[in-house]
């Protein structure tokens, strides 16, 4: 399940890359305009900036911009900031592998043959840029 915390990311960057008259966009209007608590969006902010997906700028007129071209933003780029691993179960991850305490054989286990074939079919449509799936939802 895509935590709140990773919901309320990938709206941040797709409100800032839909509205780039308004930047730098203060968190309040961000908080307000997509109903985020606006506490919790201070914490993302701070991680999204840290992982420089987006920048601040200070000042009255000051506030948060992308950091880097949306072209450049994959779902998977920010669901790893704020959440981690993308895998539903540790054994199966790329980037932050873990065995299963309770699994005996890696290569027979039904589960892991499972979970890796749903990561090995979403992880692709994650890692598109977001303008991409940005585009291919306002299509549907």
């Amino acid at each position: 399940m895509l935590s709140k915390r990773a919901k309320y990311a990938i709206k941040t960057i797709l409100f800032l890359q839909d509205h780039p008259e308004l930047m730098p966009v203060s968190a309040k209007l961000i908080s307000e305009r997509e109903h985020i608590p606006y506490k919790f969006l201070e914490n993302i902010l701070r991680d999204l900036k840290t992982h420089q997906l987006v920048k601040s700028v200070r000042g009255a007129e000051g506030g948060y911009t992308l950091a880097k071209d949306p072209a450049e933003i994959s779902i998977a780029q920010i669901m790893r900031v704020v959440d981690g691993p993308i895998a539903l179960i540790p054994c199966i991850s790329e980037r932050f592998y873990e065995a299963c305490a309770e699994c005996e054989d890696e290569k027979t286990c039904r589960i892991r043959k499972l979970f890796a074939e749903v990561r090995a079919e979403m992880v692709p449509i994650l890692e598109r840029p977001i303008t991409t799936l940005a585009s291919e939802i306002k299509e549907k």
